[in-house]
């Protein structure tokens, strides 16, 4: 019973939940900064380089043989992918650095009061010792 209620403890804390939060919403933009990439901002610059389809682009390093499909390097989809990755990284710097300007500027903490200092404090226990 101790380990299930040791988990729950951990499984309910704040930071356990913000994280569980973060990854499906993580998830869900994900696909849509990879439907973005695929659908919206790849067709366009495909075009421009002259109708070229990035899932098409690959290097057939095996031939079908009957049942068998082709064994290929789909580079194509690798170069989609560095894309996708480029957009959600710029994005997520971007509202990273928008929530950080948003925070207020977090007060100083005050000052503690200058006490004495070591050499004075120092020659206070040898005065006392004297008196003794």
């Amino acid at each position: 019973m101790g380990f299930i209620k040791e988990f729950k403890e951990f499984a309910m804390k704040g930071n356990v939940m913000d994280m569980a939060v973060g990854v499906i919403i993580g998830g869900a933009f994900g696909k849509i900064v990879s439907s973005f990439v695929s659908d919206v901002l790849m067709p366009p610059l495909g075009m421009l380089l002259g109708g070229l389809d990035f899932k098409d682009m690959k290097i057939v390093l095996a031939e079908a043989v009957g049942e068998t499909p082709a064994v290929t390097l789909n580079y194509g989809l690798f170069i989609q992918n560095i894309f996708d990755f480029l957009i959600i990284a710029i994005s997520i710097f971007m509202v990273i650095k928008a929530m950080n300007s948003m925070k207020k500027a977090e007060a100083p903490a005050p000052e503690a009061p200058a006490g004495p200092s070591d050499n004075e404090l120092l020659a206070e226990i040898r005065d006392l010792l004297k008196k003794k």
